[in-house]
């Protein structure tokens, strides 16, 4: 396992180049199939538009990538696209840029440049965040080592997920997976062993609006 990019929630961004507009939607997918359905719809909703292309990346290391011009000479729009996704490292991501045509030619360059500034846009329209690959740790005490390890979380800037408090406290952690065993240890070490500690599974995890979510 190890961290990745993935769109969060899709944006627009939109450019305009010698009156041709370039309108760029990003949407998170899974999968080829569902790829290719957001596709038809976008070519559906844009139906008067002179060109809808597209590129995305699913998966990761290397993950399945694939780029369409739909039209505009071979590698004036899909290449530039794909290229902006893999240059920010972003995968589960389908990108399209819709052009409708402003009555001047642009040259190979000039598309080139478009779709790429197109594709940036809707990137920065787009929430961005890391999966990162780590552990659910529980972590049982009683109450005077619960203090100690809320300073240690707080310290280590990471991310709780709840804290519940019957007999005993216990505390439920995402850890990124090169920190468990710097935190296991201070644990241990500021509870004389005494802390009960379960590394529950591996897990995918952000923080969002200061919110722990489990992938």
């Amino acid at each position: 396992m190890e961290d990745y990019k993935i769109v969060y929630s899709g944006g627009t961004g939109e450019i305009t180049e010698k009156k041709s507009r370039f309108i760029a939607n990003v949407f998170p997918v899974e999968n080829e199939e569902e790829a290719a359905v957001i596709i038809e719809e976008t070519k559906k909703k844009y139906w008067d538009a002179r060109h809808n292309c597209y590129a995305y990346i699913i998966g990761v290391n290397p993950g399945i990538s694939k780029c369409s011009d739909d039209g505009e000479p071979s590698g004036t729009a899909g290449r530039p696209i794909l290229e902006v996704l893999s240059g920010a490292g972003v995968c589960n991501v389908l990108l399209i840029v819709t052009r409708y045509f402003g009555g001047t030619l642009l040259g190979t360059g000039g598309l080139v440049r478009a779709y790429s500034a197109a594709a940036k846009a809707g990137l920065a329209g787009s929430r961005i965040i890391t999966k990162e690959a780590g552990k659910r740790i529980i972590i049982g005490t009683d109450y005077n080592g619960i203090g100690k390890i809320q300073y240690i979380t707080s310290q280590m800037g990471l991310a709780v997920i709840n804290t519940r408090y019957t007999d005993k406290a216990e505390i439920e952690l995402a850890i990124s997976s090169g920190s468990t065993d710097s935190f296991i240890k201070k644990v241990t070490e500021a509870t004389s062993g005494q802390a009960d500690i379960n590394i529950d599974s591996d897990i995918y995890f952000a923080v969002i609006d200061k919110k722990v979510v489990i992938f």
